[in-house]
């Protein structure tokens, strides 16, 4: 086992981060509360992740979007300002100074925006914040699993990670999947090299 896989360390609430890398979203109130809000493709993702957030002490609830997606939502709580004043400052969500991606932060990140593509696997990010998404996949380099960030015609916006090795290296670090997300977890993408 990895000393960086999911399974290495009990579950944290800096774990949420995870779905900050994707298309989560945190918003503070009067500097003493925030609430953590994940729009997800899926029904059995926003399920897992209400799980997931559980196993950290944080108390979620499945939602429906105004166009009637499925949304994982928090109440505003203490515990997750450390996260906000983590991943906000002036311009929106940005990229916590000296981040380090884990296993349970990735793993949480695939839960809520993982998937195969045409060529390896693809993370989505978030496309509001776009100043995110080199040093996503910069803190994929730190961890050994060498990774790219690709645009719309390469399926994104996405950090995406090719290769075999690479790609079982991912595996190790998430995890195995939960029941039903199968499909969705890395060893079923093609492991073929990006160009």
């Amino acid at each position: 086992m990895s000393l960086f896989s999911a399974e290495a360390s009990g579950p944290d609430i800096a774990d949420l981060s995870g779905v900050l890398c994707g298309q989560g979203q945190i918003t503070g109130f009067a500097r003493t509360a925030a609430r953590l809000t994940v729009e997800v493709d899926e029904v059995w993702r926003a399920r897992v992740l209400v799980a997931e957030f559980g196993r950290r002490g944080v108390a979620a609830e499945l939602g429906r979007t105004e166009d009637g997606g499925p949304v994982v939502r928090t109440a505003f709580r203490s515990d997750l300002i450390g996260l906000a004043r983590a991943w906000l400052d002036d311009e929106g969500k940005s990229l916590p100074g000296r981040f380090r991606l884990t296993g349970a932060a990735l793993r949480l990140w695939a839960l809520a925006a993982g998937r195969p593509g045409v060529q390896g696997y693809l993370l989505a990010v978030d496309e509001r914040a776009p100043g995110t998404h080199e040093p996503l996949a910069e803190a994929f380099r730190q961890l050994g699993v060498p990774a790219q960030v690709v645009g719309p015609k390469g399926g994104g916006p996405a950090v995406r990670v090719t290769g075999r090795r690479r790609l079982a290296t991912l595996a190790e670090l998430i995890g195995m999947p939960p029941p039903g997300a199968e499909p969705v977890w890395p060893q079923h993408a093609p492991a073929r090299q990006a160009v």
